[in-house]
C-alpha cells in the first residue's frame, strides 16, 4: 500500500537535506554549470602562462639574443658571408626542424648545422651516407676529424665555424654554428634550442661540455 505524505512533511525534509549537506536538486544543474567555467578559466590562464614561458625562455647559457648580432661583414671571407647570410635569413624567417632534416623528424641540431652549410655553398659529407646531411652531432665531430679540421678546445673560434658539445653541457649534446668570436665569448646560432632556431652570446669558459671545434 502506498503511503501518502502530507505536503508540510515534504517541505520539512527537503529543508532537513539541505541542513545535512544534501544539495537541492534545483541548484545541482546551476553550480555543476558554474564549476565548468571555473575550470575553464583556470586552464584559460595556465595556457596563458605556459605560453609566455615558452615563447621568450631564459638563456641555456650566457645571454639569449632576440635579435641577429651586427657583424663587420667587410673582414669575413666568401664562405663566412654566406653562412652569415644564411644564418640571418633563417632567423628572420625560420622552418620548422623538419625542413632542414629532409623531412625527418628527429633531434635537428647537427641538421640545422648540416642544411645551412650546403646552403652557403660549403656543404659537409656524411662519411657513412655520402650525404650533405649528418644527422647525428657525434658522426659530425668524426667527419670533422677524418677532413683534419677537427680542433680541440683551446682553439680560437671563426665565423663560420662549428661548436660541438656532449651531453654534460648547458645545451645538451649539441652543436651550433659560431657568428661572432671576440677574446673568449661567442655568439653562436643553433638549430633546436628551445625547438627554435636561436642566438646565444656567452664565455666559453662559461659553457662546459665543449669537446671541440669544426673548422669551416
Amino acid at each position: 500500500m502506498e503511503r501518502r505524505v502530507s505536503t508540510s512533511h515534504r517541505a520539512r525534509s527537503r529543508t532537513a537535506g539541505a541542513r545535512h549537506g544534501r544539495p537541492d536538486r534545483r541548484t545541482g544543474p546551476w553550480l555543476a554549470a558554474a564549476l565548468v567555467v571555473i575550470a575553464l578559466v583556470a586552464a584559460g590562464a595556465m595556457g596563458v602562462r605556459w605560453w609566455q614561458d615558452h615563447s621568450n625562455p631564459a638563456a641555456i647559457v650566457g645571454q639569449r639574443g632576440t635579435e641577429f648580432p651586427a657583424i663587420d661583414r667587410s673582414t669575413l671571407d666568401r664562405a663566412q658571408a654566406r653562412i652569415v647570410a644564411v644564418t640571418e635569413r633563417e632567423f628572420q624567417h625560420p622552418g620548422a626542424g623538419t625542413k632542414y632534416a629532409e623531412g625527418v623528424t628527429e633531434p635537428w641540431c647537427a641538421d640545422f648545422v648540416s642544411w645551412v652549410m650546403r646552403e652557403a655553398g660549403a656543404p659537409l659529407a656524411n662519411p657513412n651516407s655520402g650525404s650533405w646531411r649528418i644527422p647525428g652531432v657525434y658522426t659530425l665531430q668524426e667527419y670533422y676529424a677524418s677532413t683534419g679540421r677537427f680542433a680541440p678546445v683551446g682553439y680560437q673560434p671563426r665565423t663560420g665555424d662549428v661548436l660541438l658539445y656532449d651531453s654534460s653541457s648547458p645545451f645538451g649534446q649539441h652543436t651550433n654554428i659560431v657568428l661572432k668570436s671576440d677574446a673568449g665569448t661567442v655568439t653562436t646560432i643553433g638549430g633546436n634550442e628551445f625547438g627554435q632556431i636561436t642566438i646565444h652570446t656567452f664565455a666559453l669558459a662559461a659553457a662546459g661540455g665543449i669537446v671541440g671545434f669544426g673548422r669551416l
